[in-house]
């Protein structure tokens, strides 16, 4: 099989590009056979289980799914990993993370908001702290990142925050797609797509 295929803003090269493919294939018929990926099988990707709820994955489908129709296709696929690819510019993911957190697609990012994302990455971290210890971080967040005073944080006032606190990004990369061929290494060393 030959792929040539272009990306804007992708951080991916061809032969990622490739090793991408056969990722997304493994996903996109891990459950439906049609060569898309639904919400049960990224779930299934992401835990091993396509029933587990989970805000932080709900969201991240989310933001994949980008003609929001419920489903990734390959395109999707790629442009969306590319954000968490470790060479992508910080200002990429800072803006991706501000989507993220803004839970109601608002603009900004409110306290319940920023409650809510601490405690599911809290869970997803297996750690549990008391209401009043993630209260805490949600006020000190908000002293540090709410500029104006208005009670809401937005888009300039995160990239602001989290310019300065770049440790904020950590879930927004994953180390592993600078190795993708790696992991999938035959389908690239068959392939008849040049670098170029």
């Amino acid at each position: 099989m030959r792929i040539l295929l272009f990306w804007p803003k992708s951080t991916f090269s061809v032969s990622e590009v490739e090793a991408l493919y056969e990722l997304f294939k493994k996903i996109s018929h891990s459950i439906f056979r049609d060569g898309l990926i639904h919400k049960e099988e990224f779930q299934l990707a992401l835990f091993r289980n396509s029933n587990k709820k989970n805000l932080f994955a709900n969201r991240i489908f989310y933001l994949f799914d980008q003609k929001c129709n419920g489903v990734i296709d390959f395109g999707e696929f790629v442009r969306s990993l590319s954000m968490f690819h470790p060479e992508t510019p910080s200002g990429d993911k800072i803006d991706l993370a501000f989507r993220l957190y803004d839970l109601r697609g608002t603009g900004c990012i409110e306290r319940e908001e920023l409650y809510e994302m601490v405690l599911t990455i809290l869970n997803e971290s297996d750690l549990f702290l008391s209401e009043e210890a993630v209260e805490q971080i949600v006020d000190q967040t908000f002293k540090k990142a709410d500029l104006n005073g208005d009670g809401k944080i937005d888009a300039a006032e995160w990239k602001t925050f989290a310019s300065k606190n770049l440790a904020l990004l950590k879930n927004m990369t994953l180390p592993y797609l600078k190795d993708i061929t790696m992991l999938f290494p035959s389908f690239v060393l068959n392939s008849e797509v040049c670098e170029e």
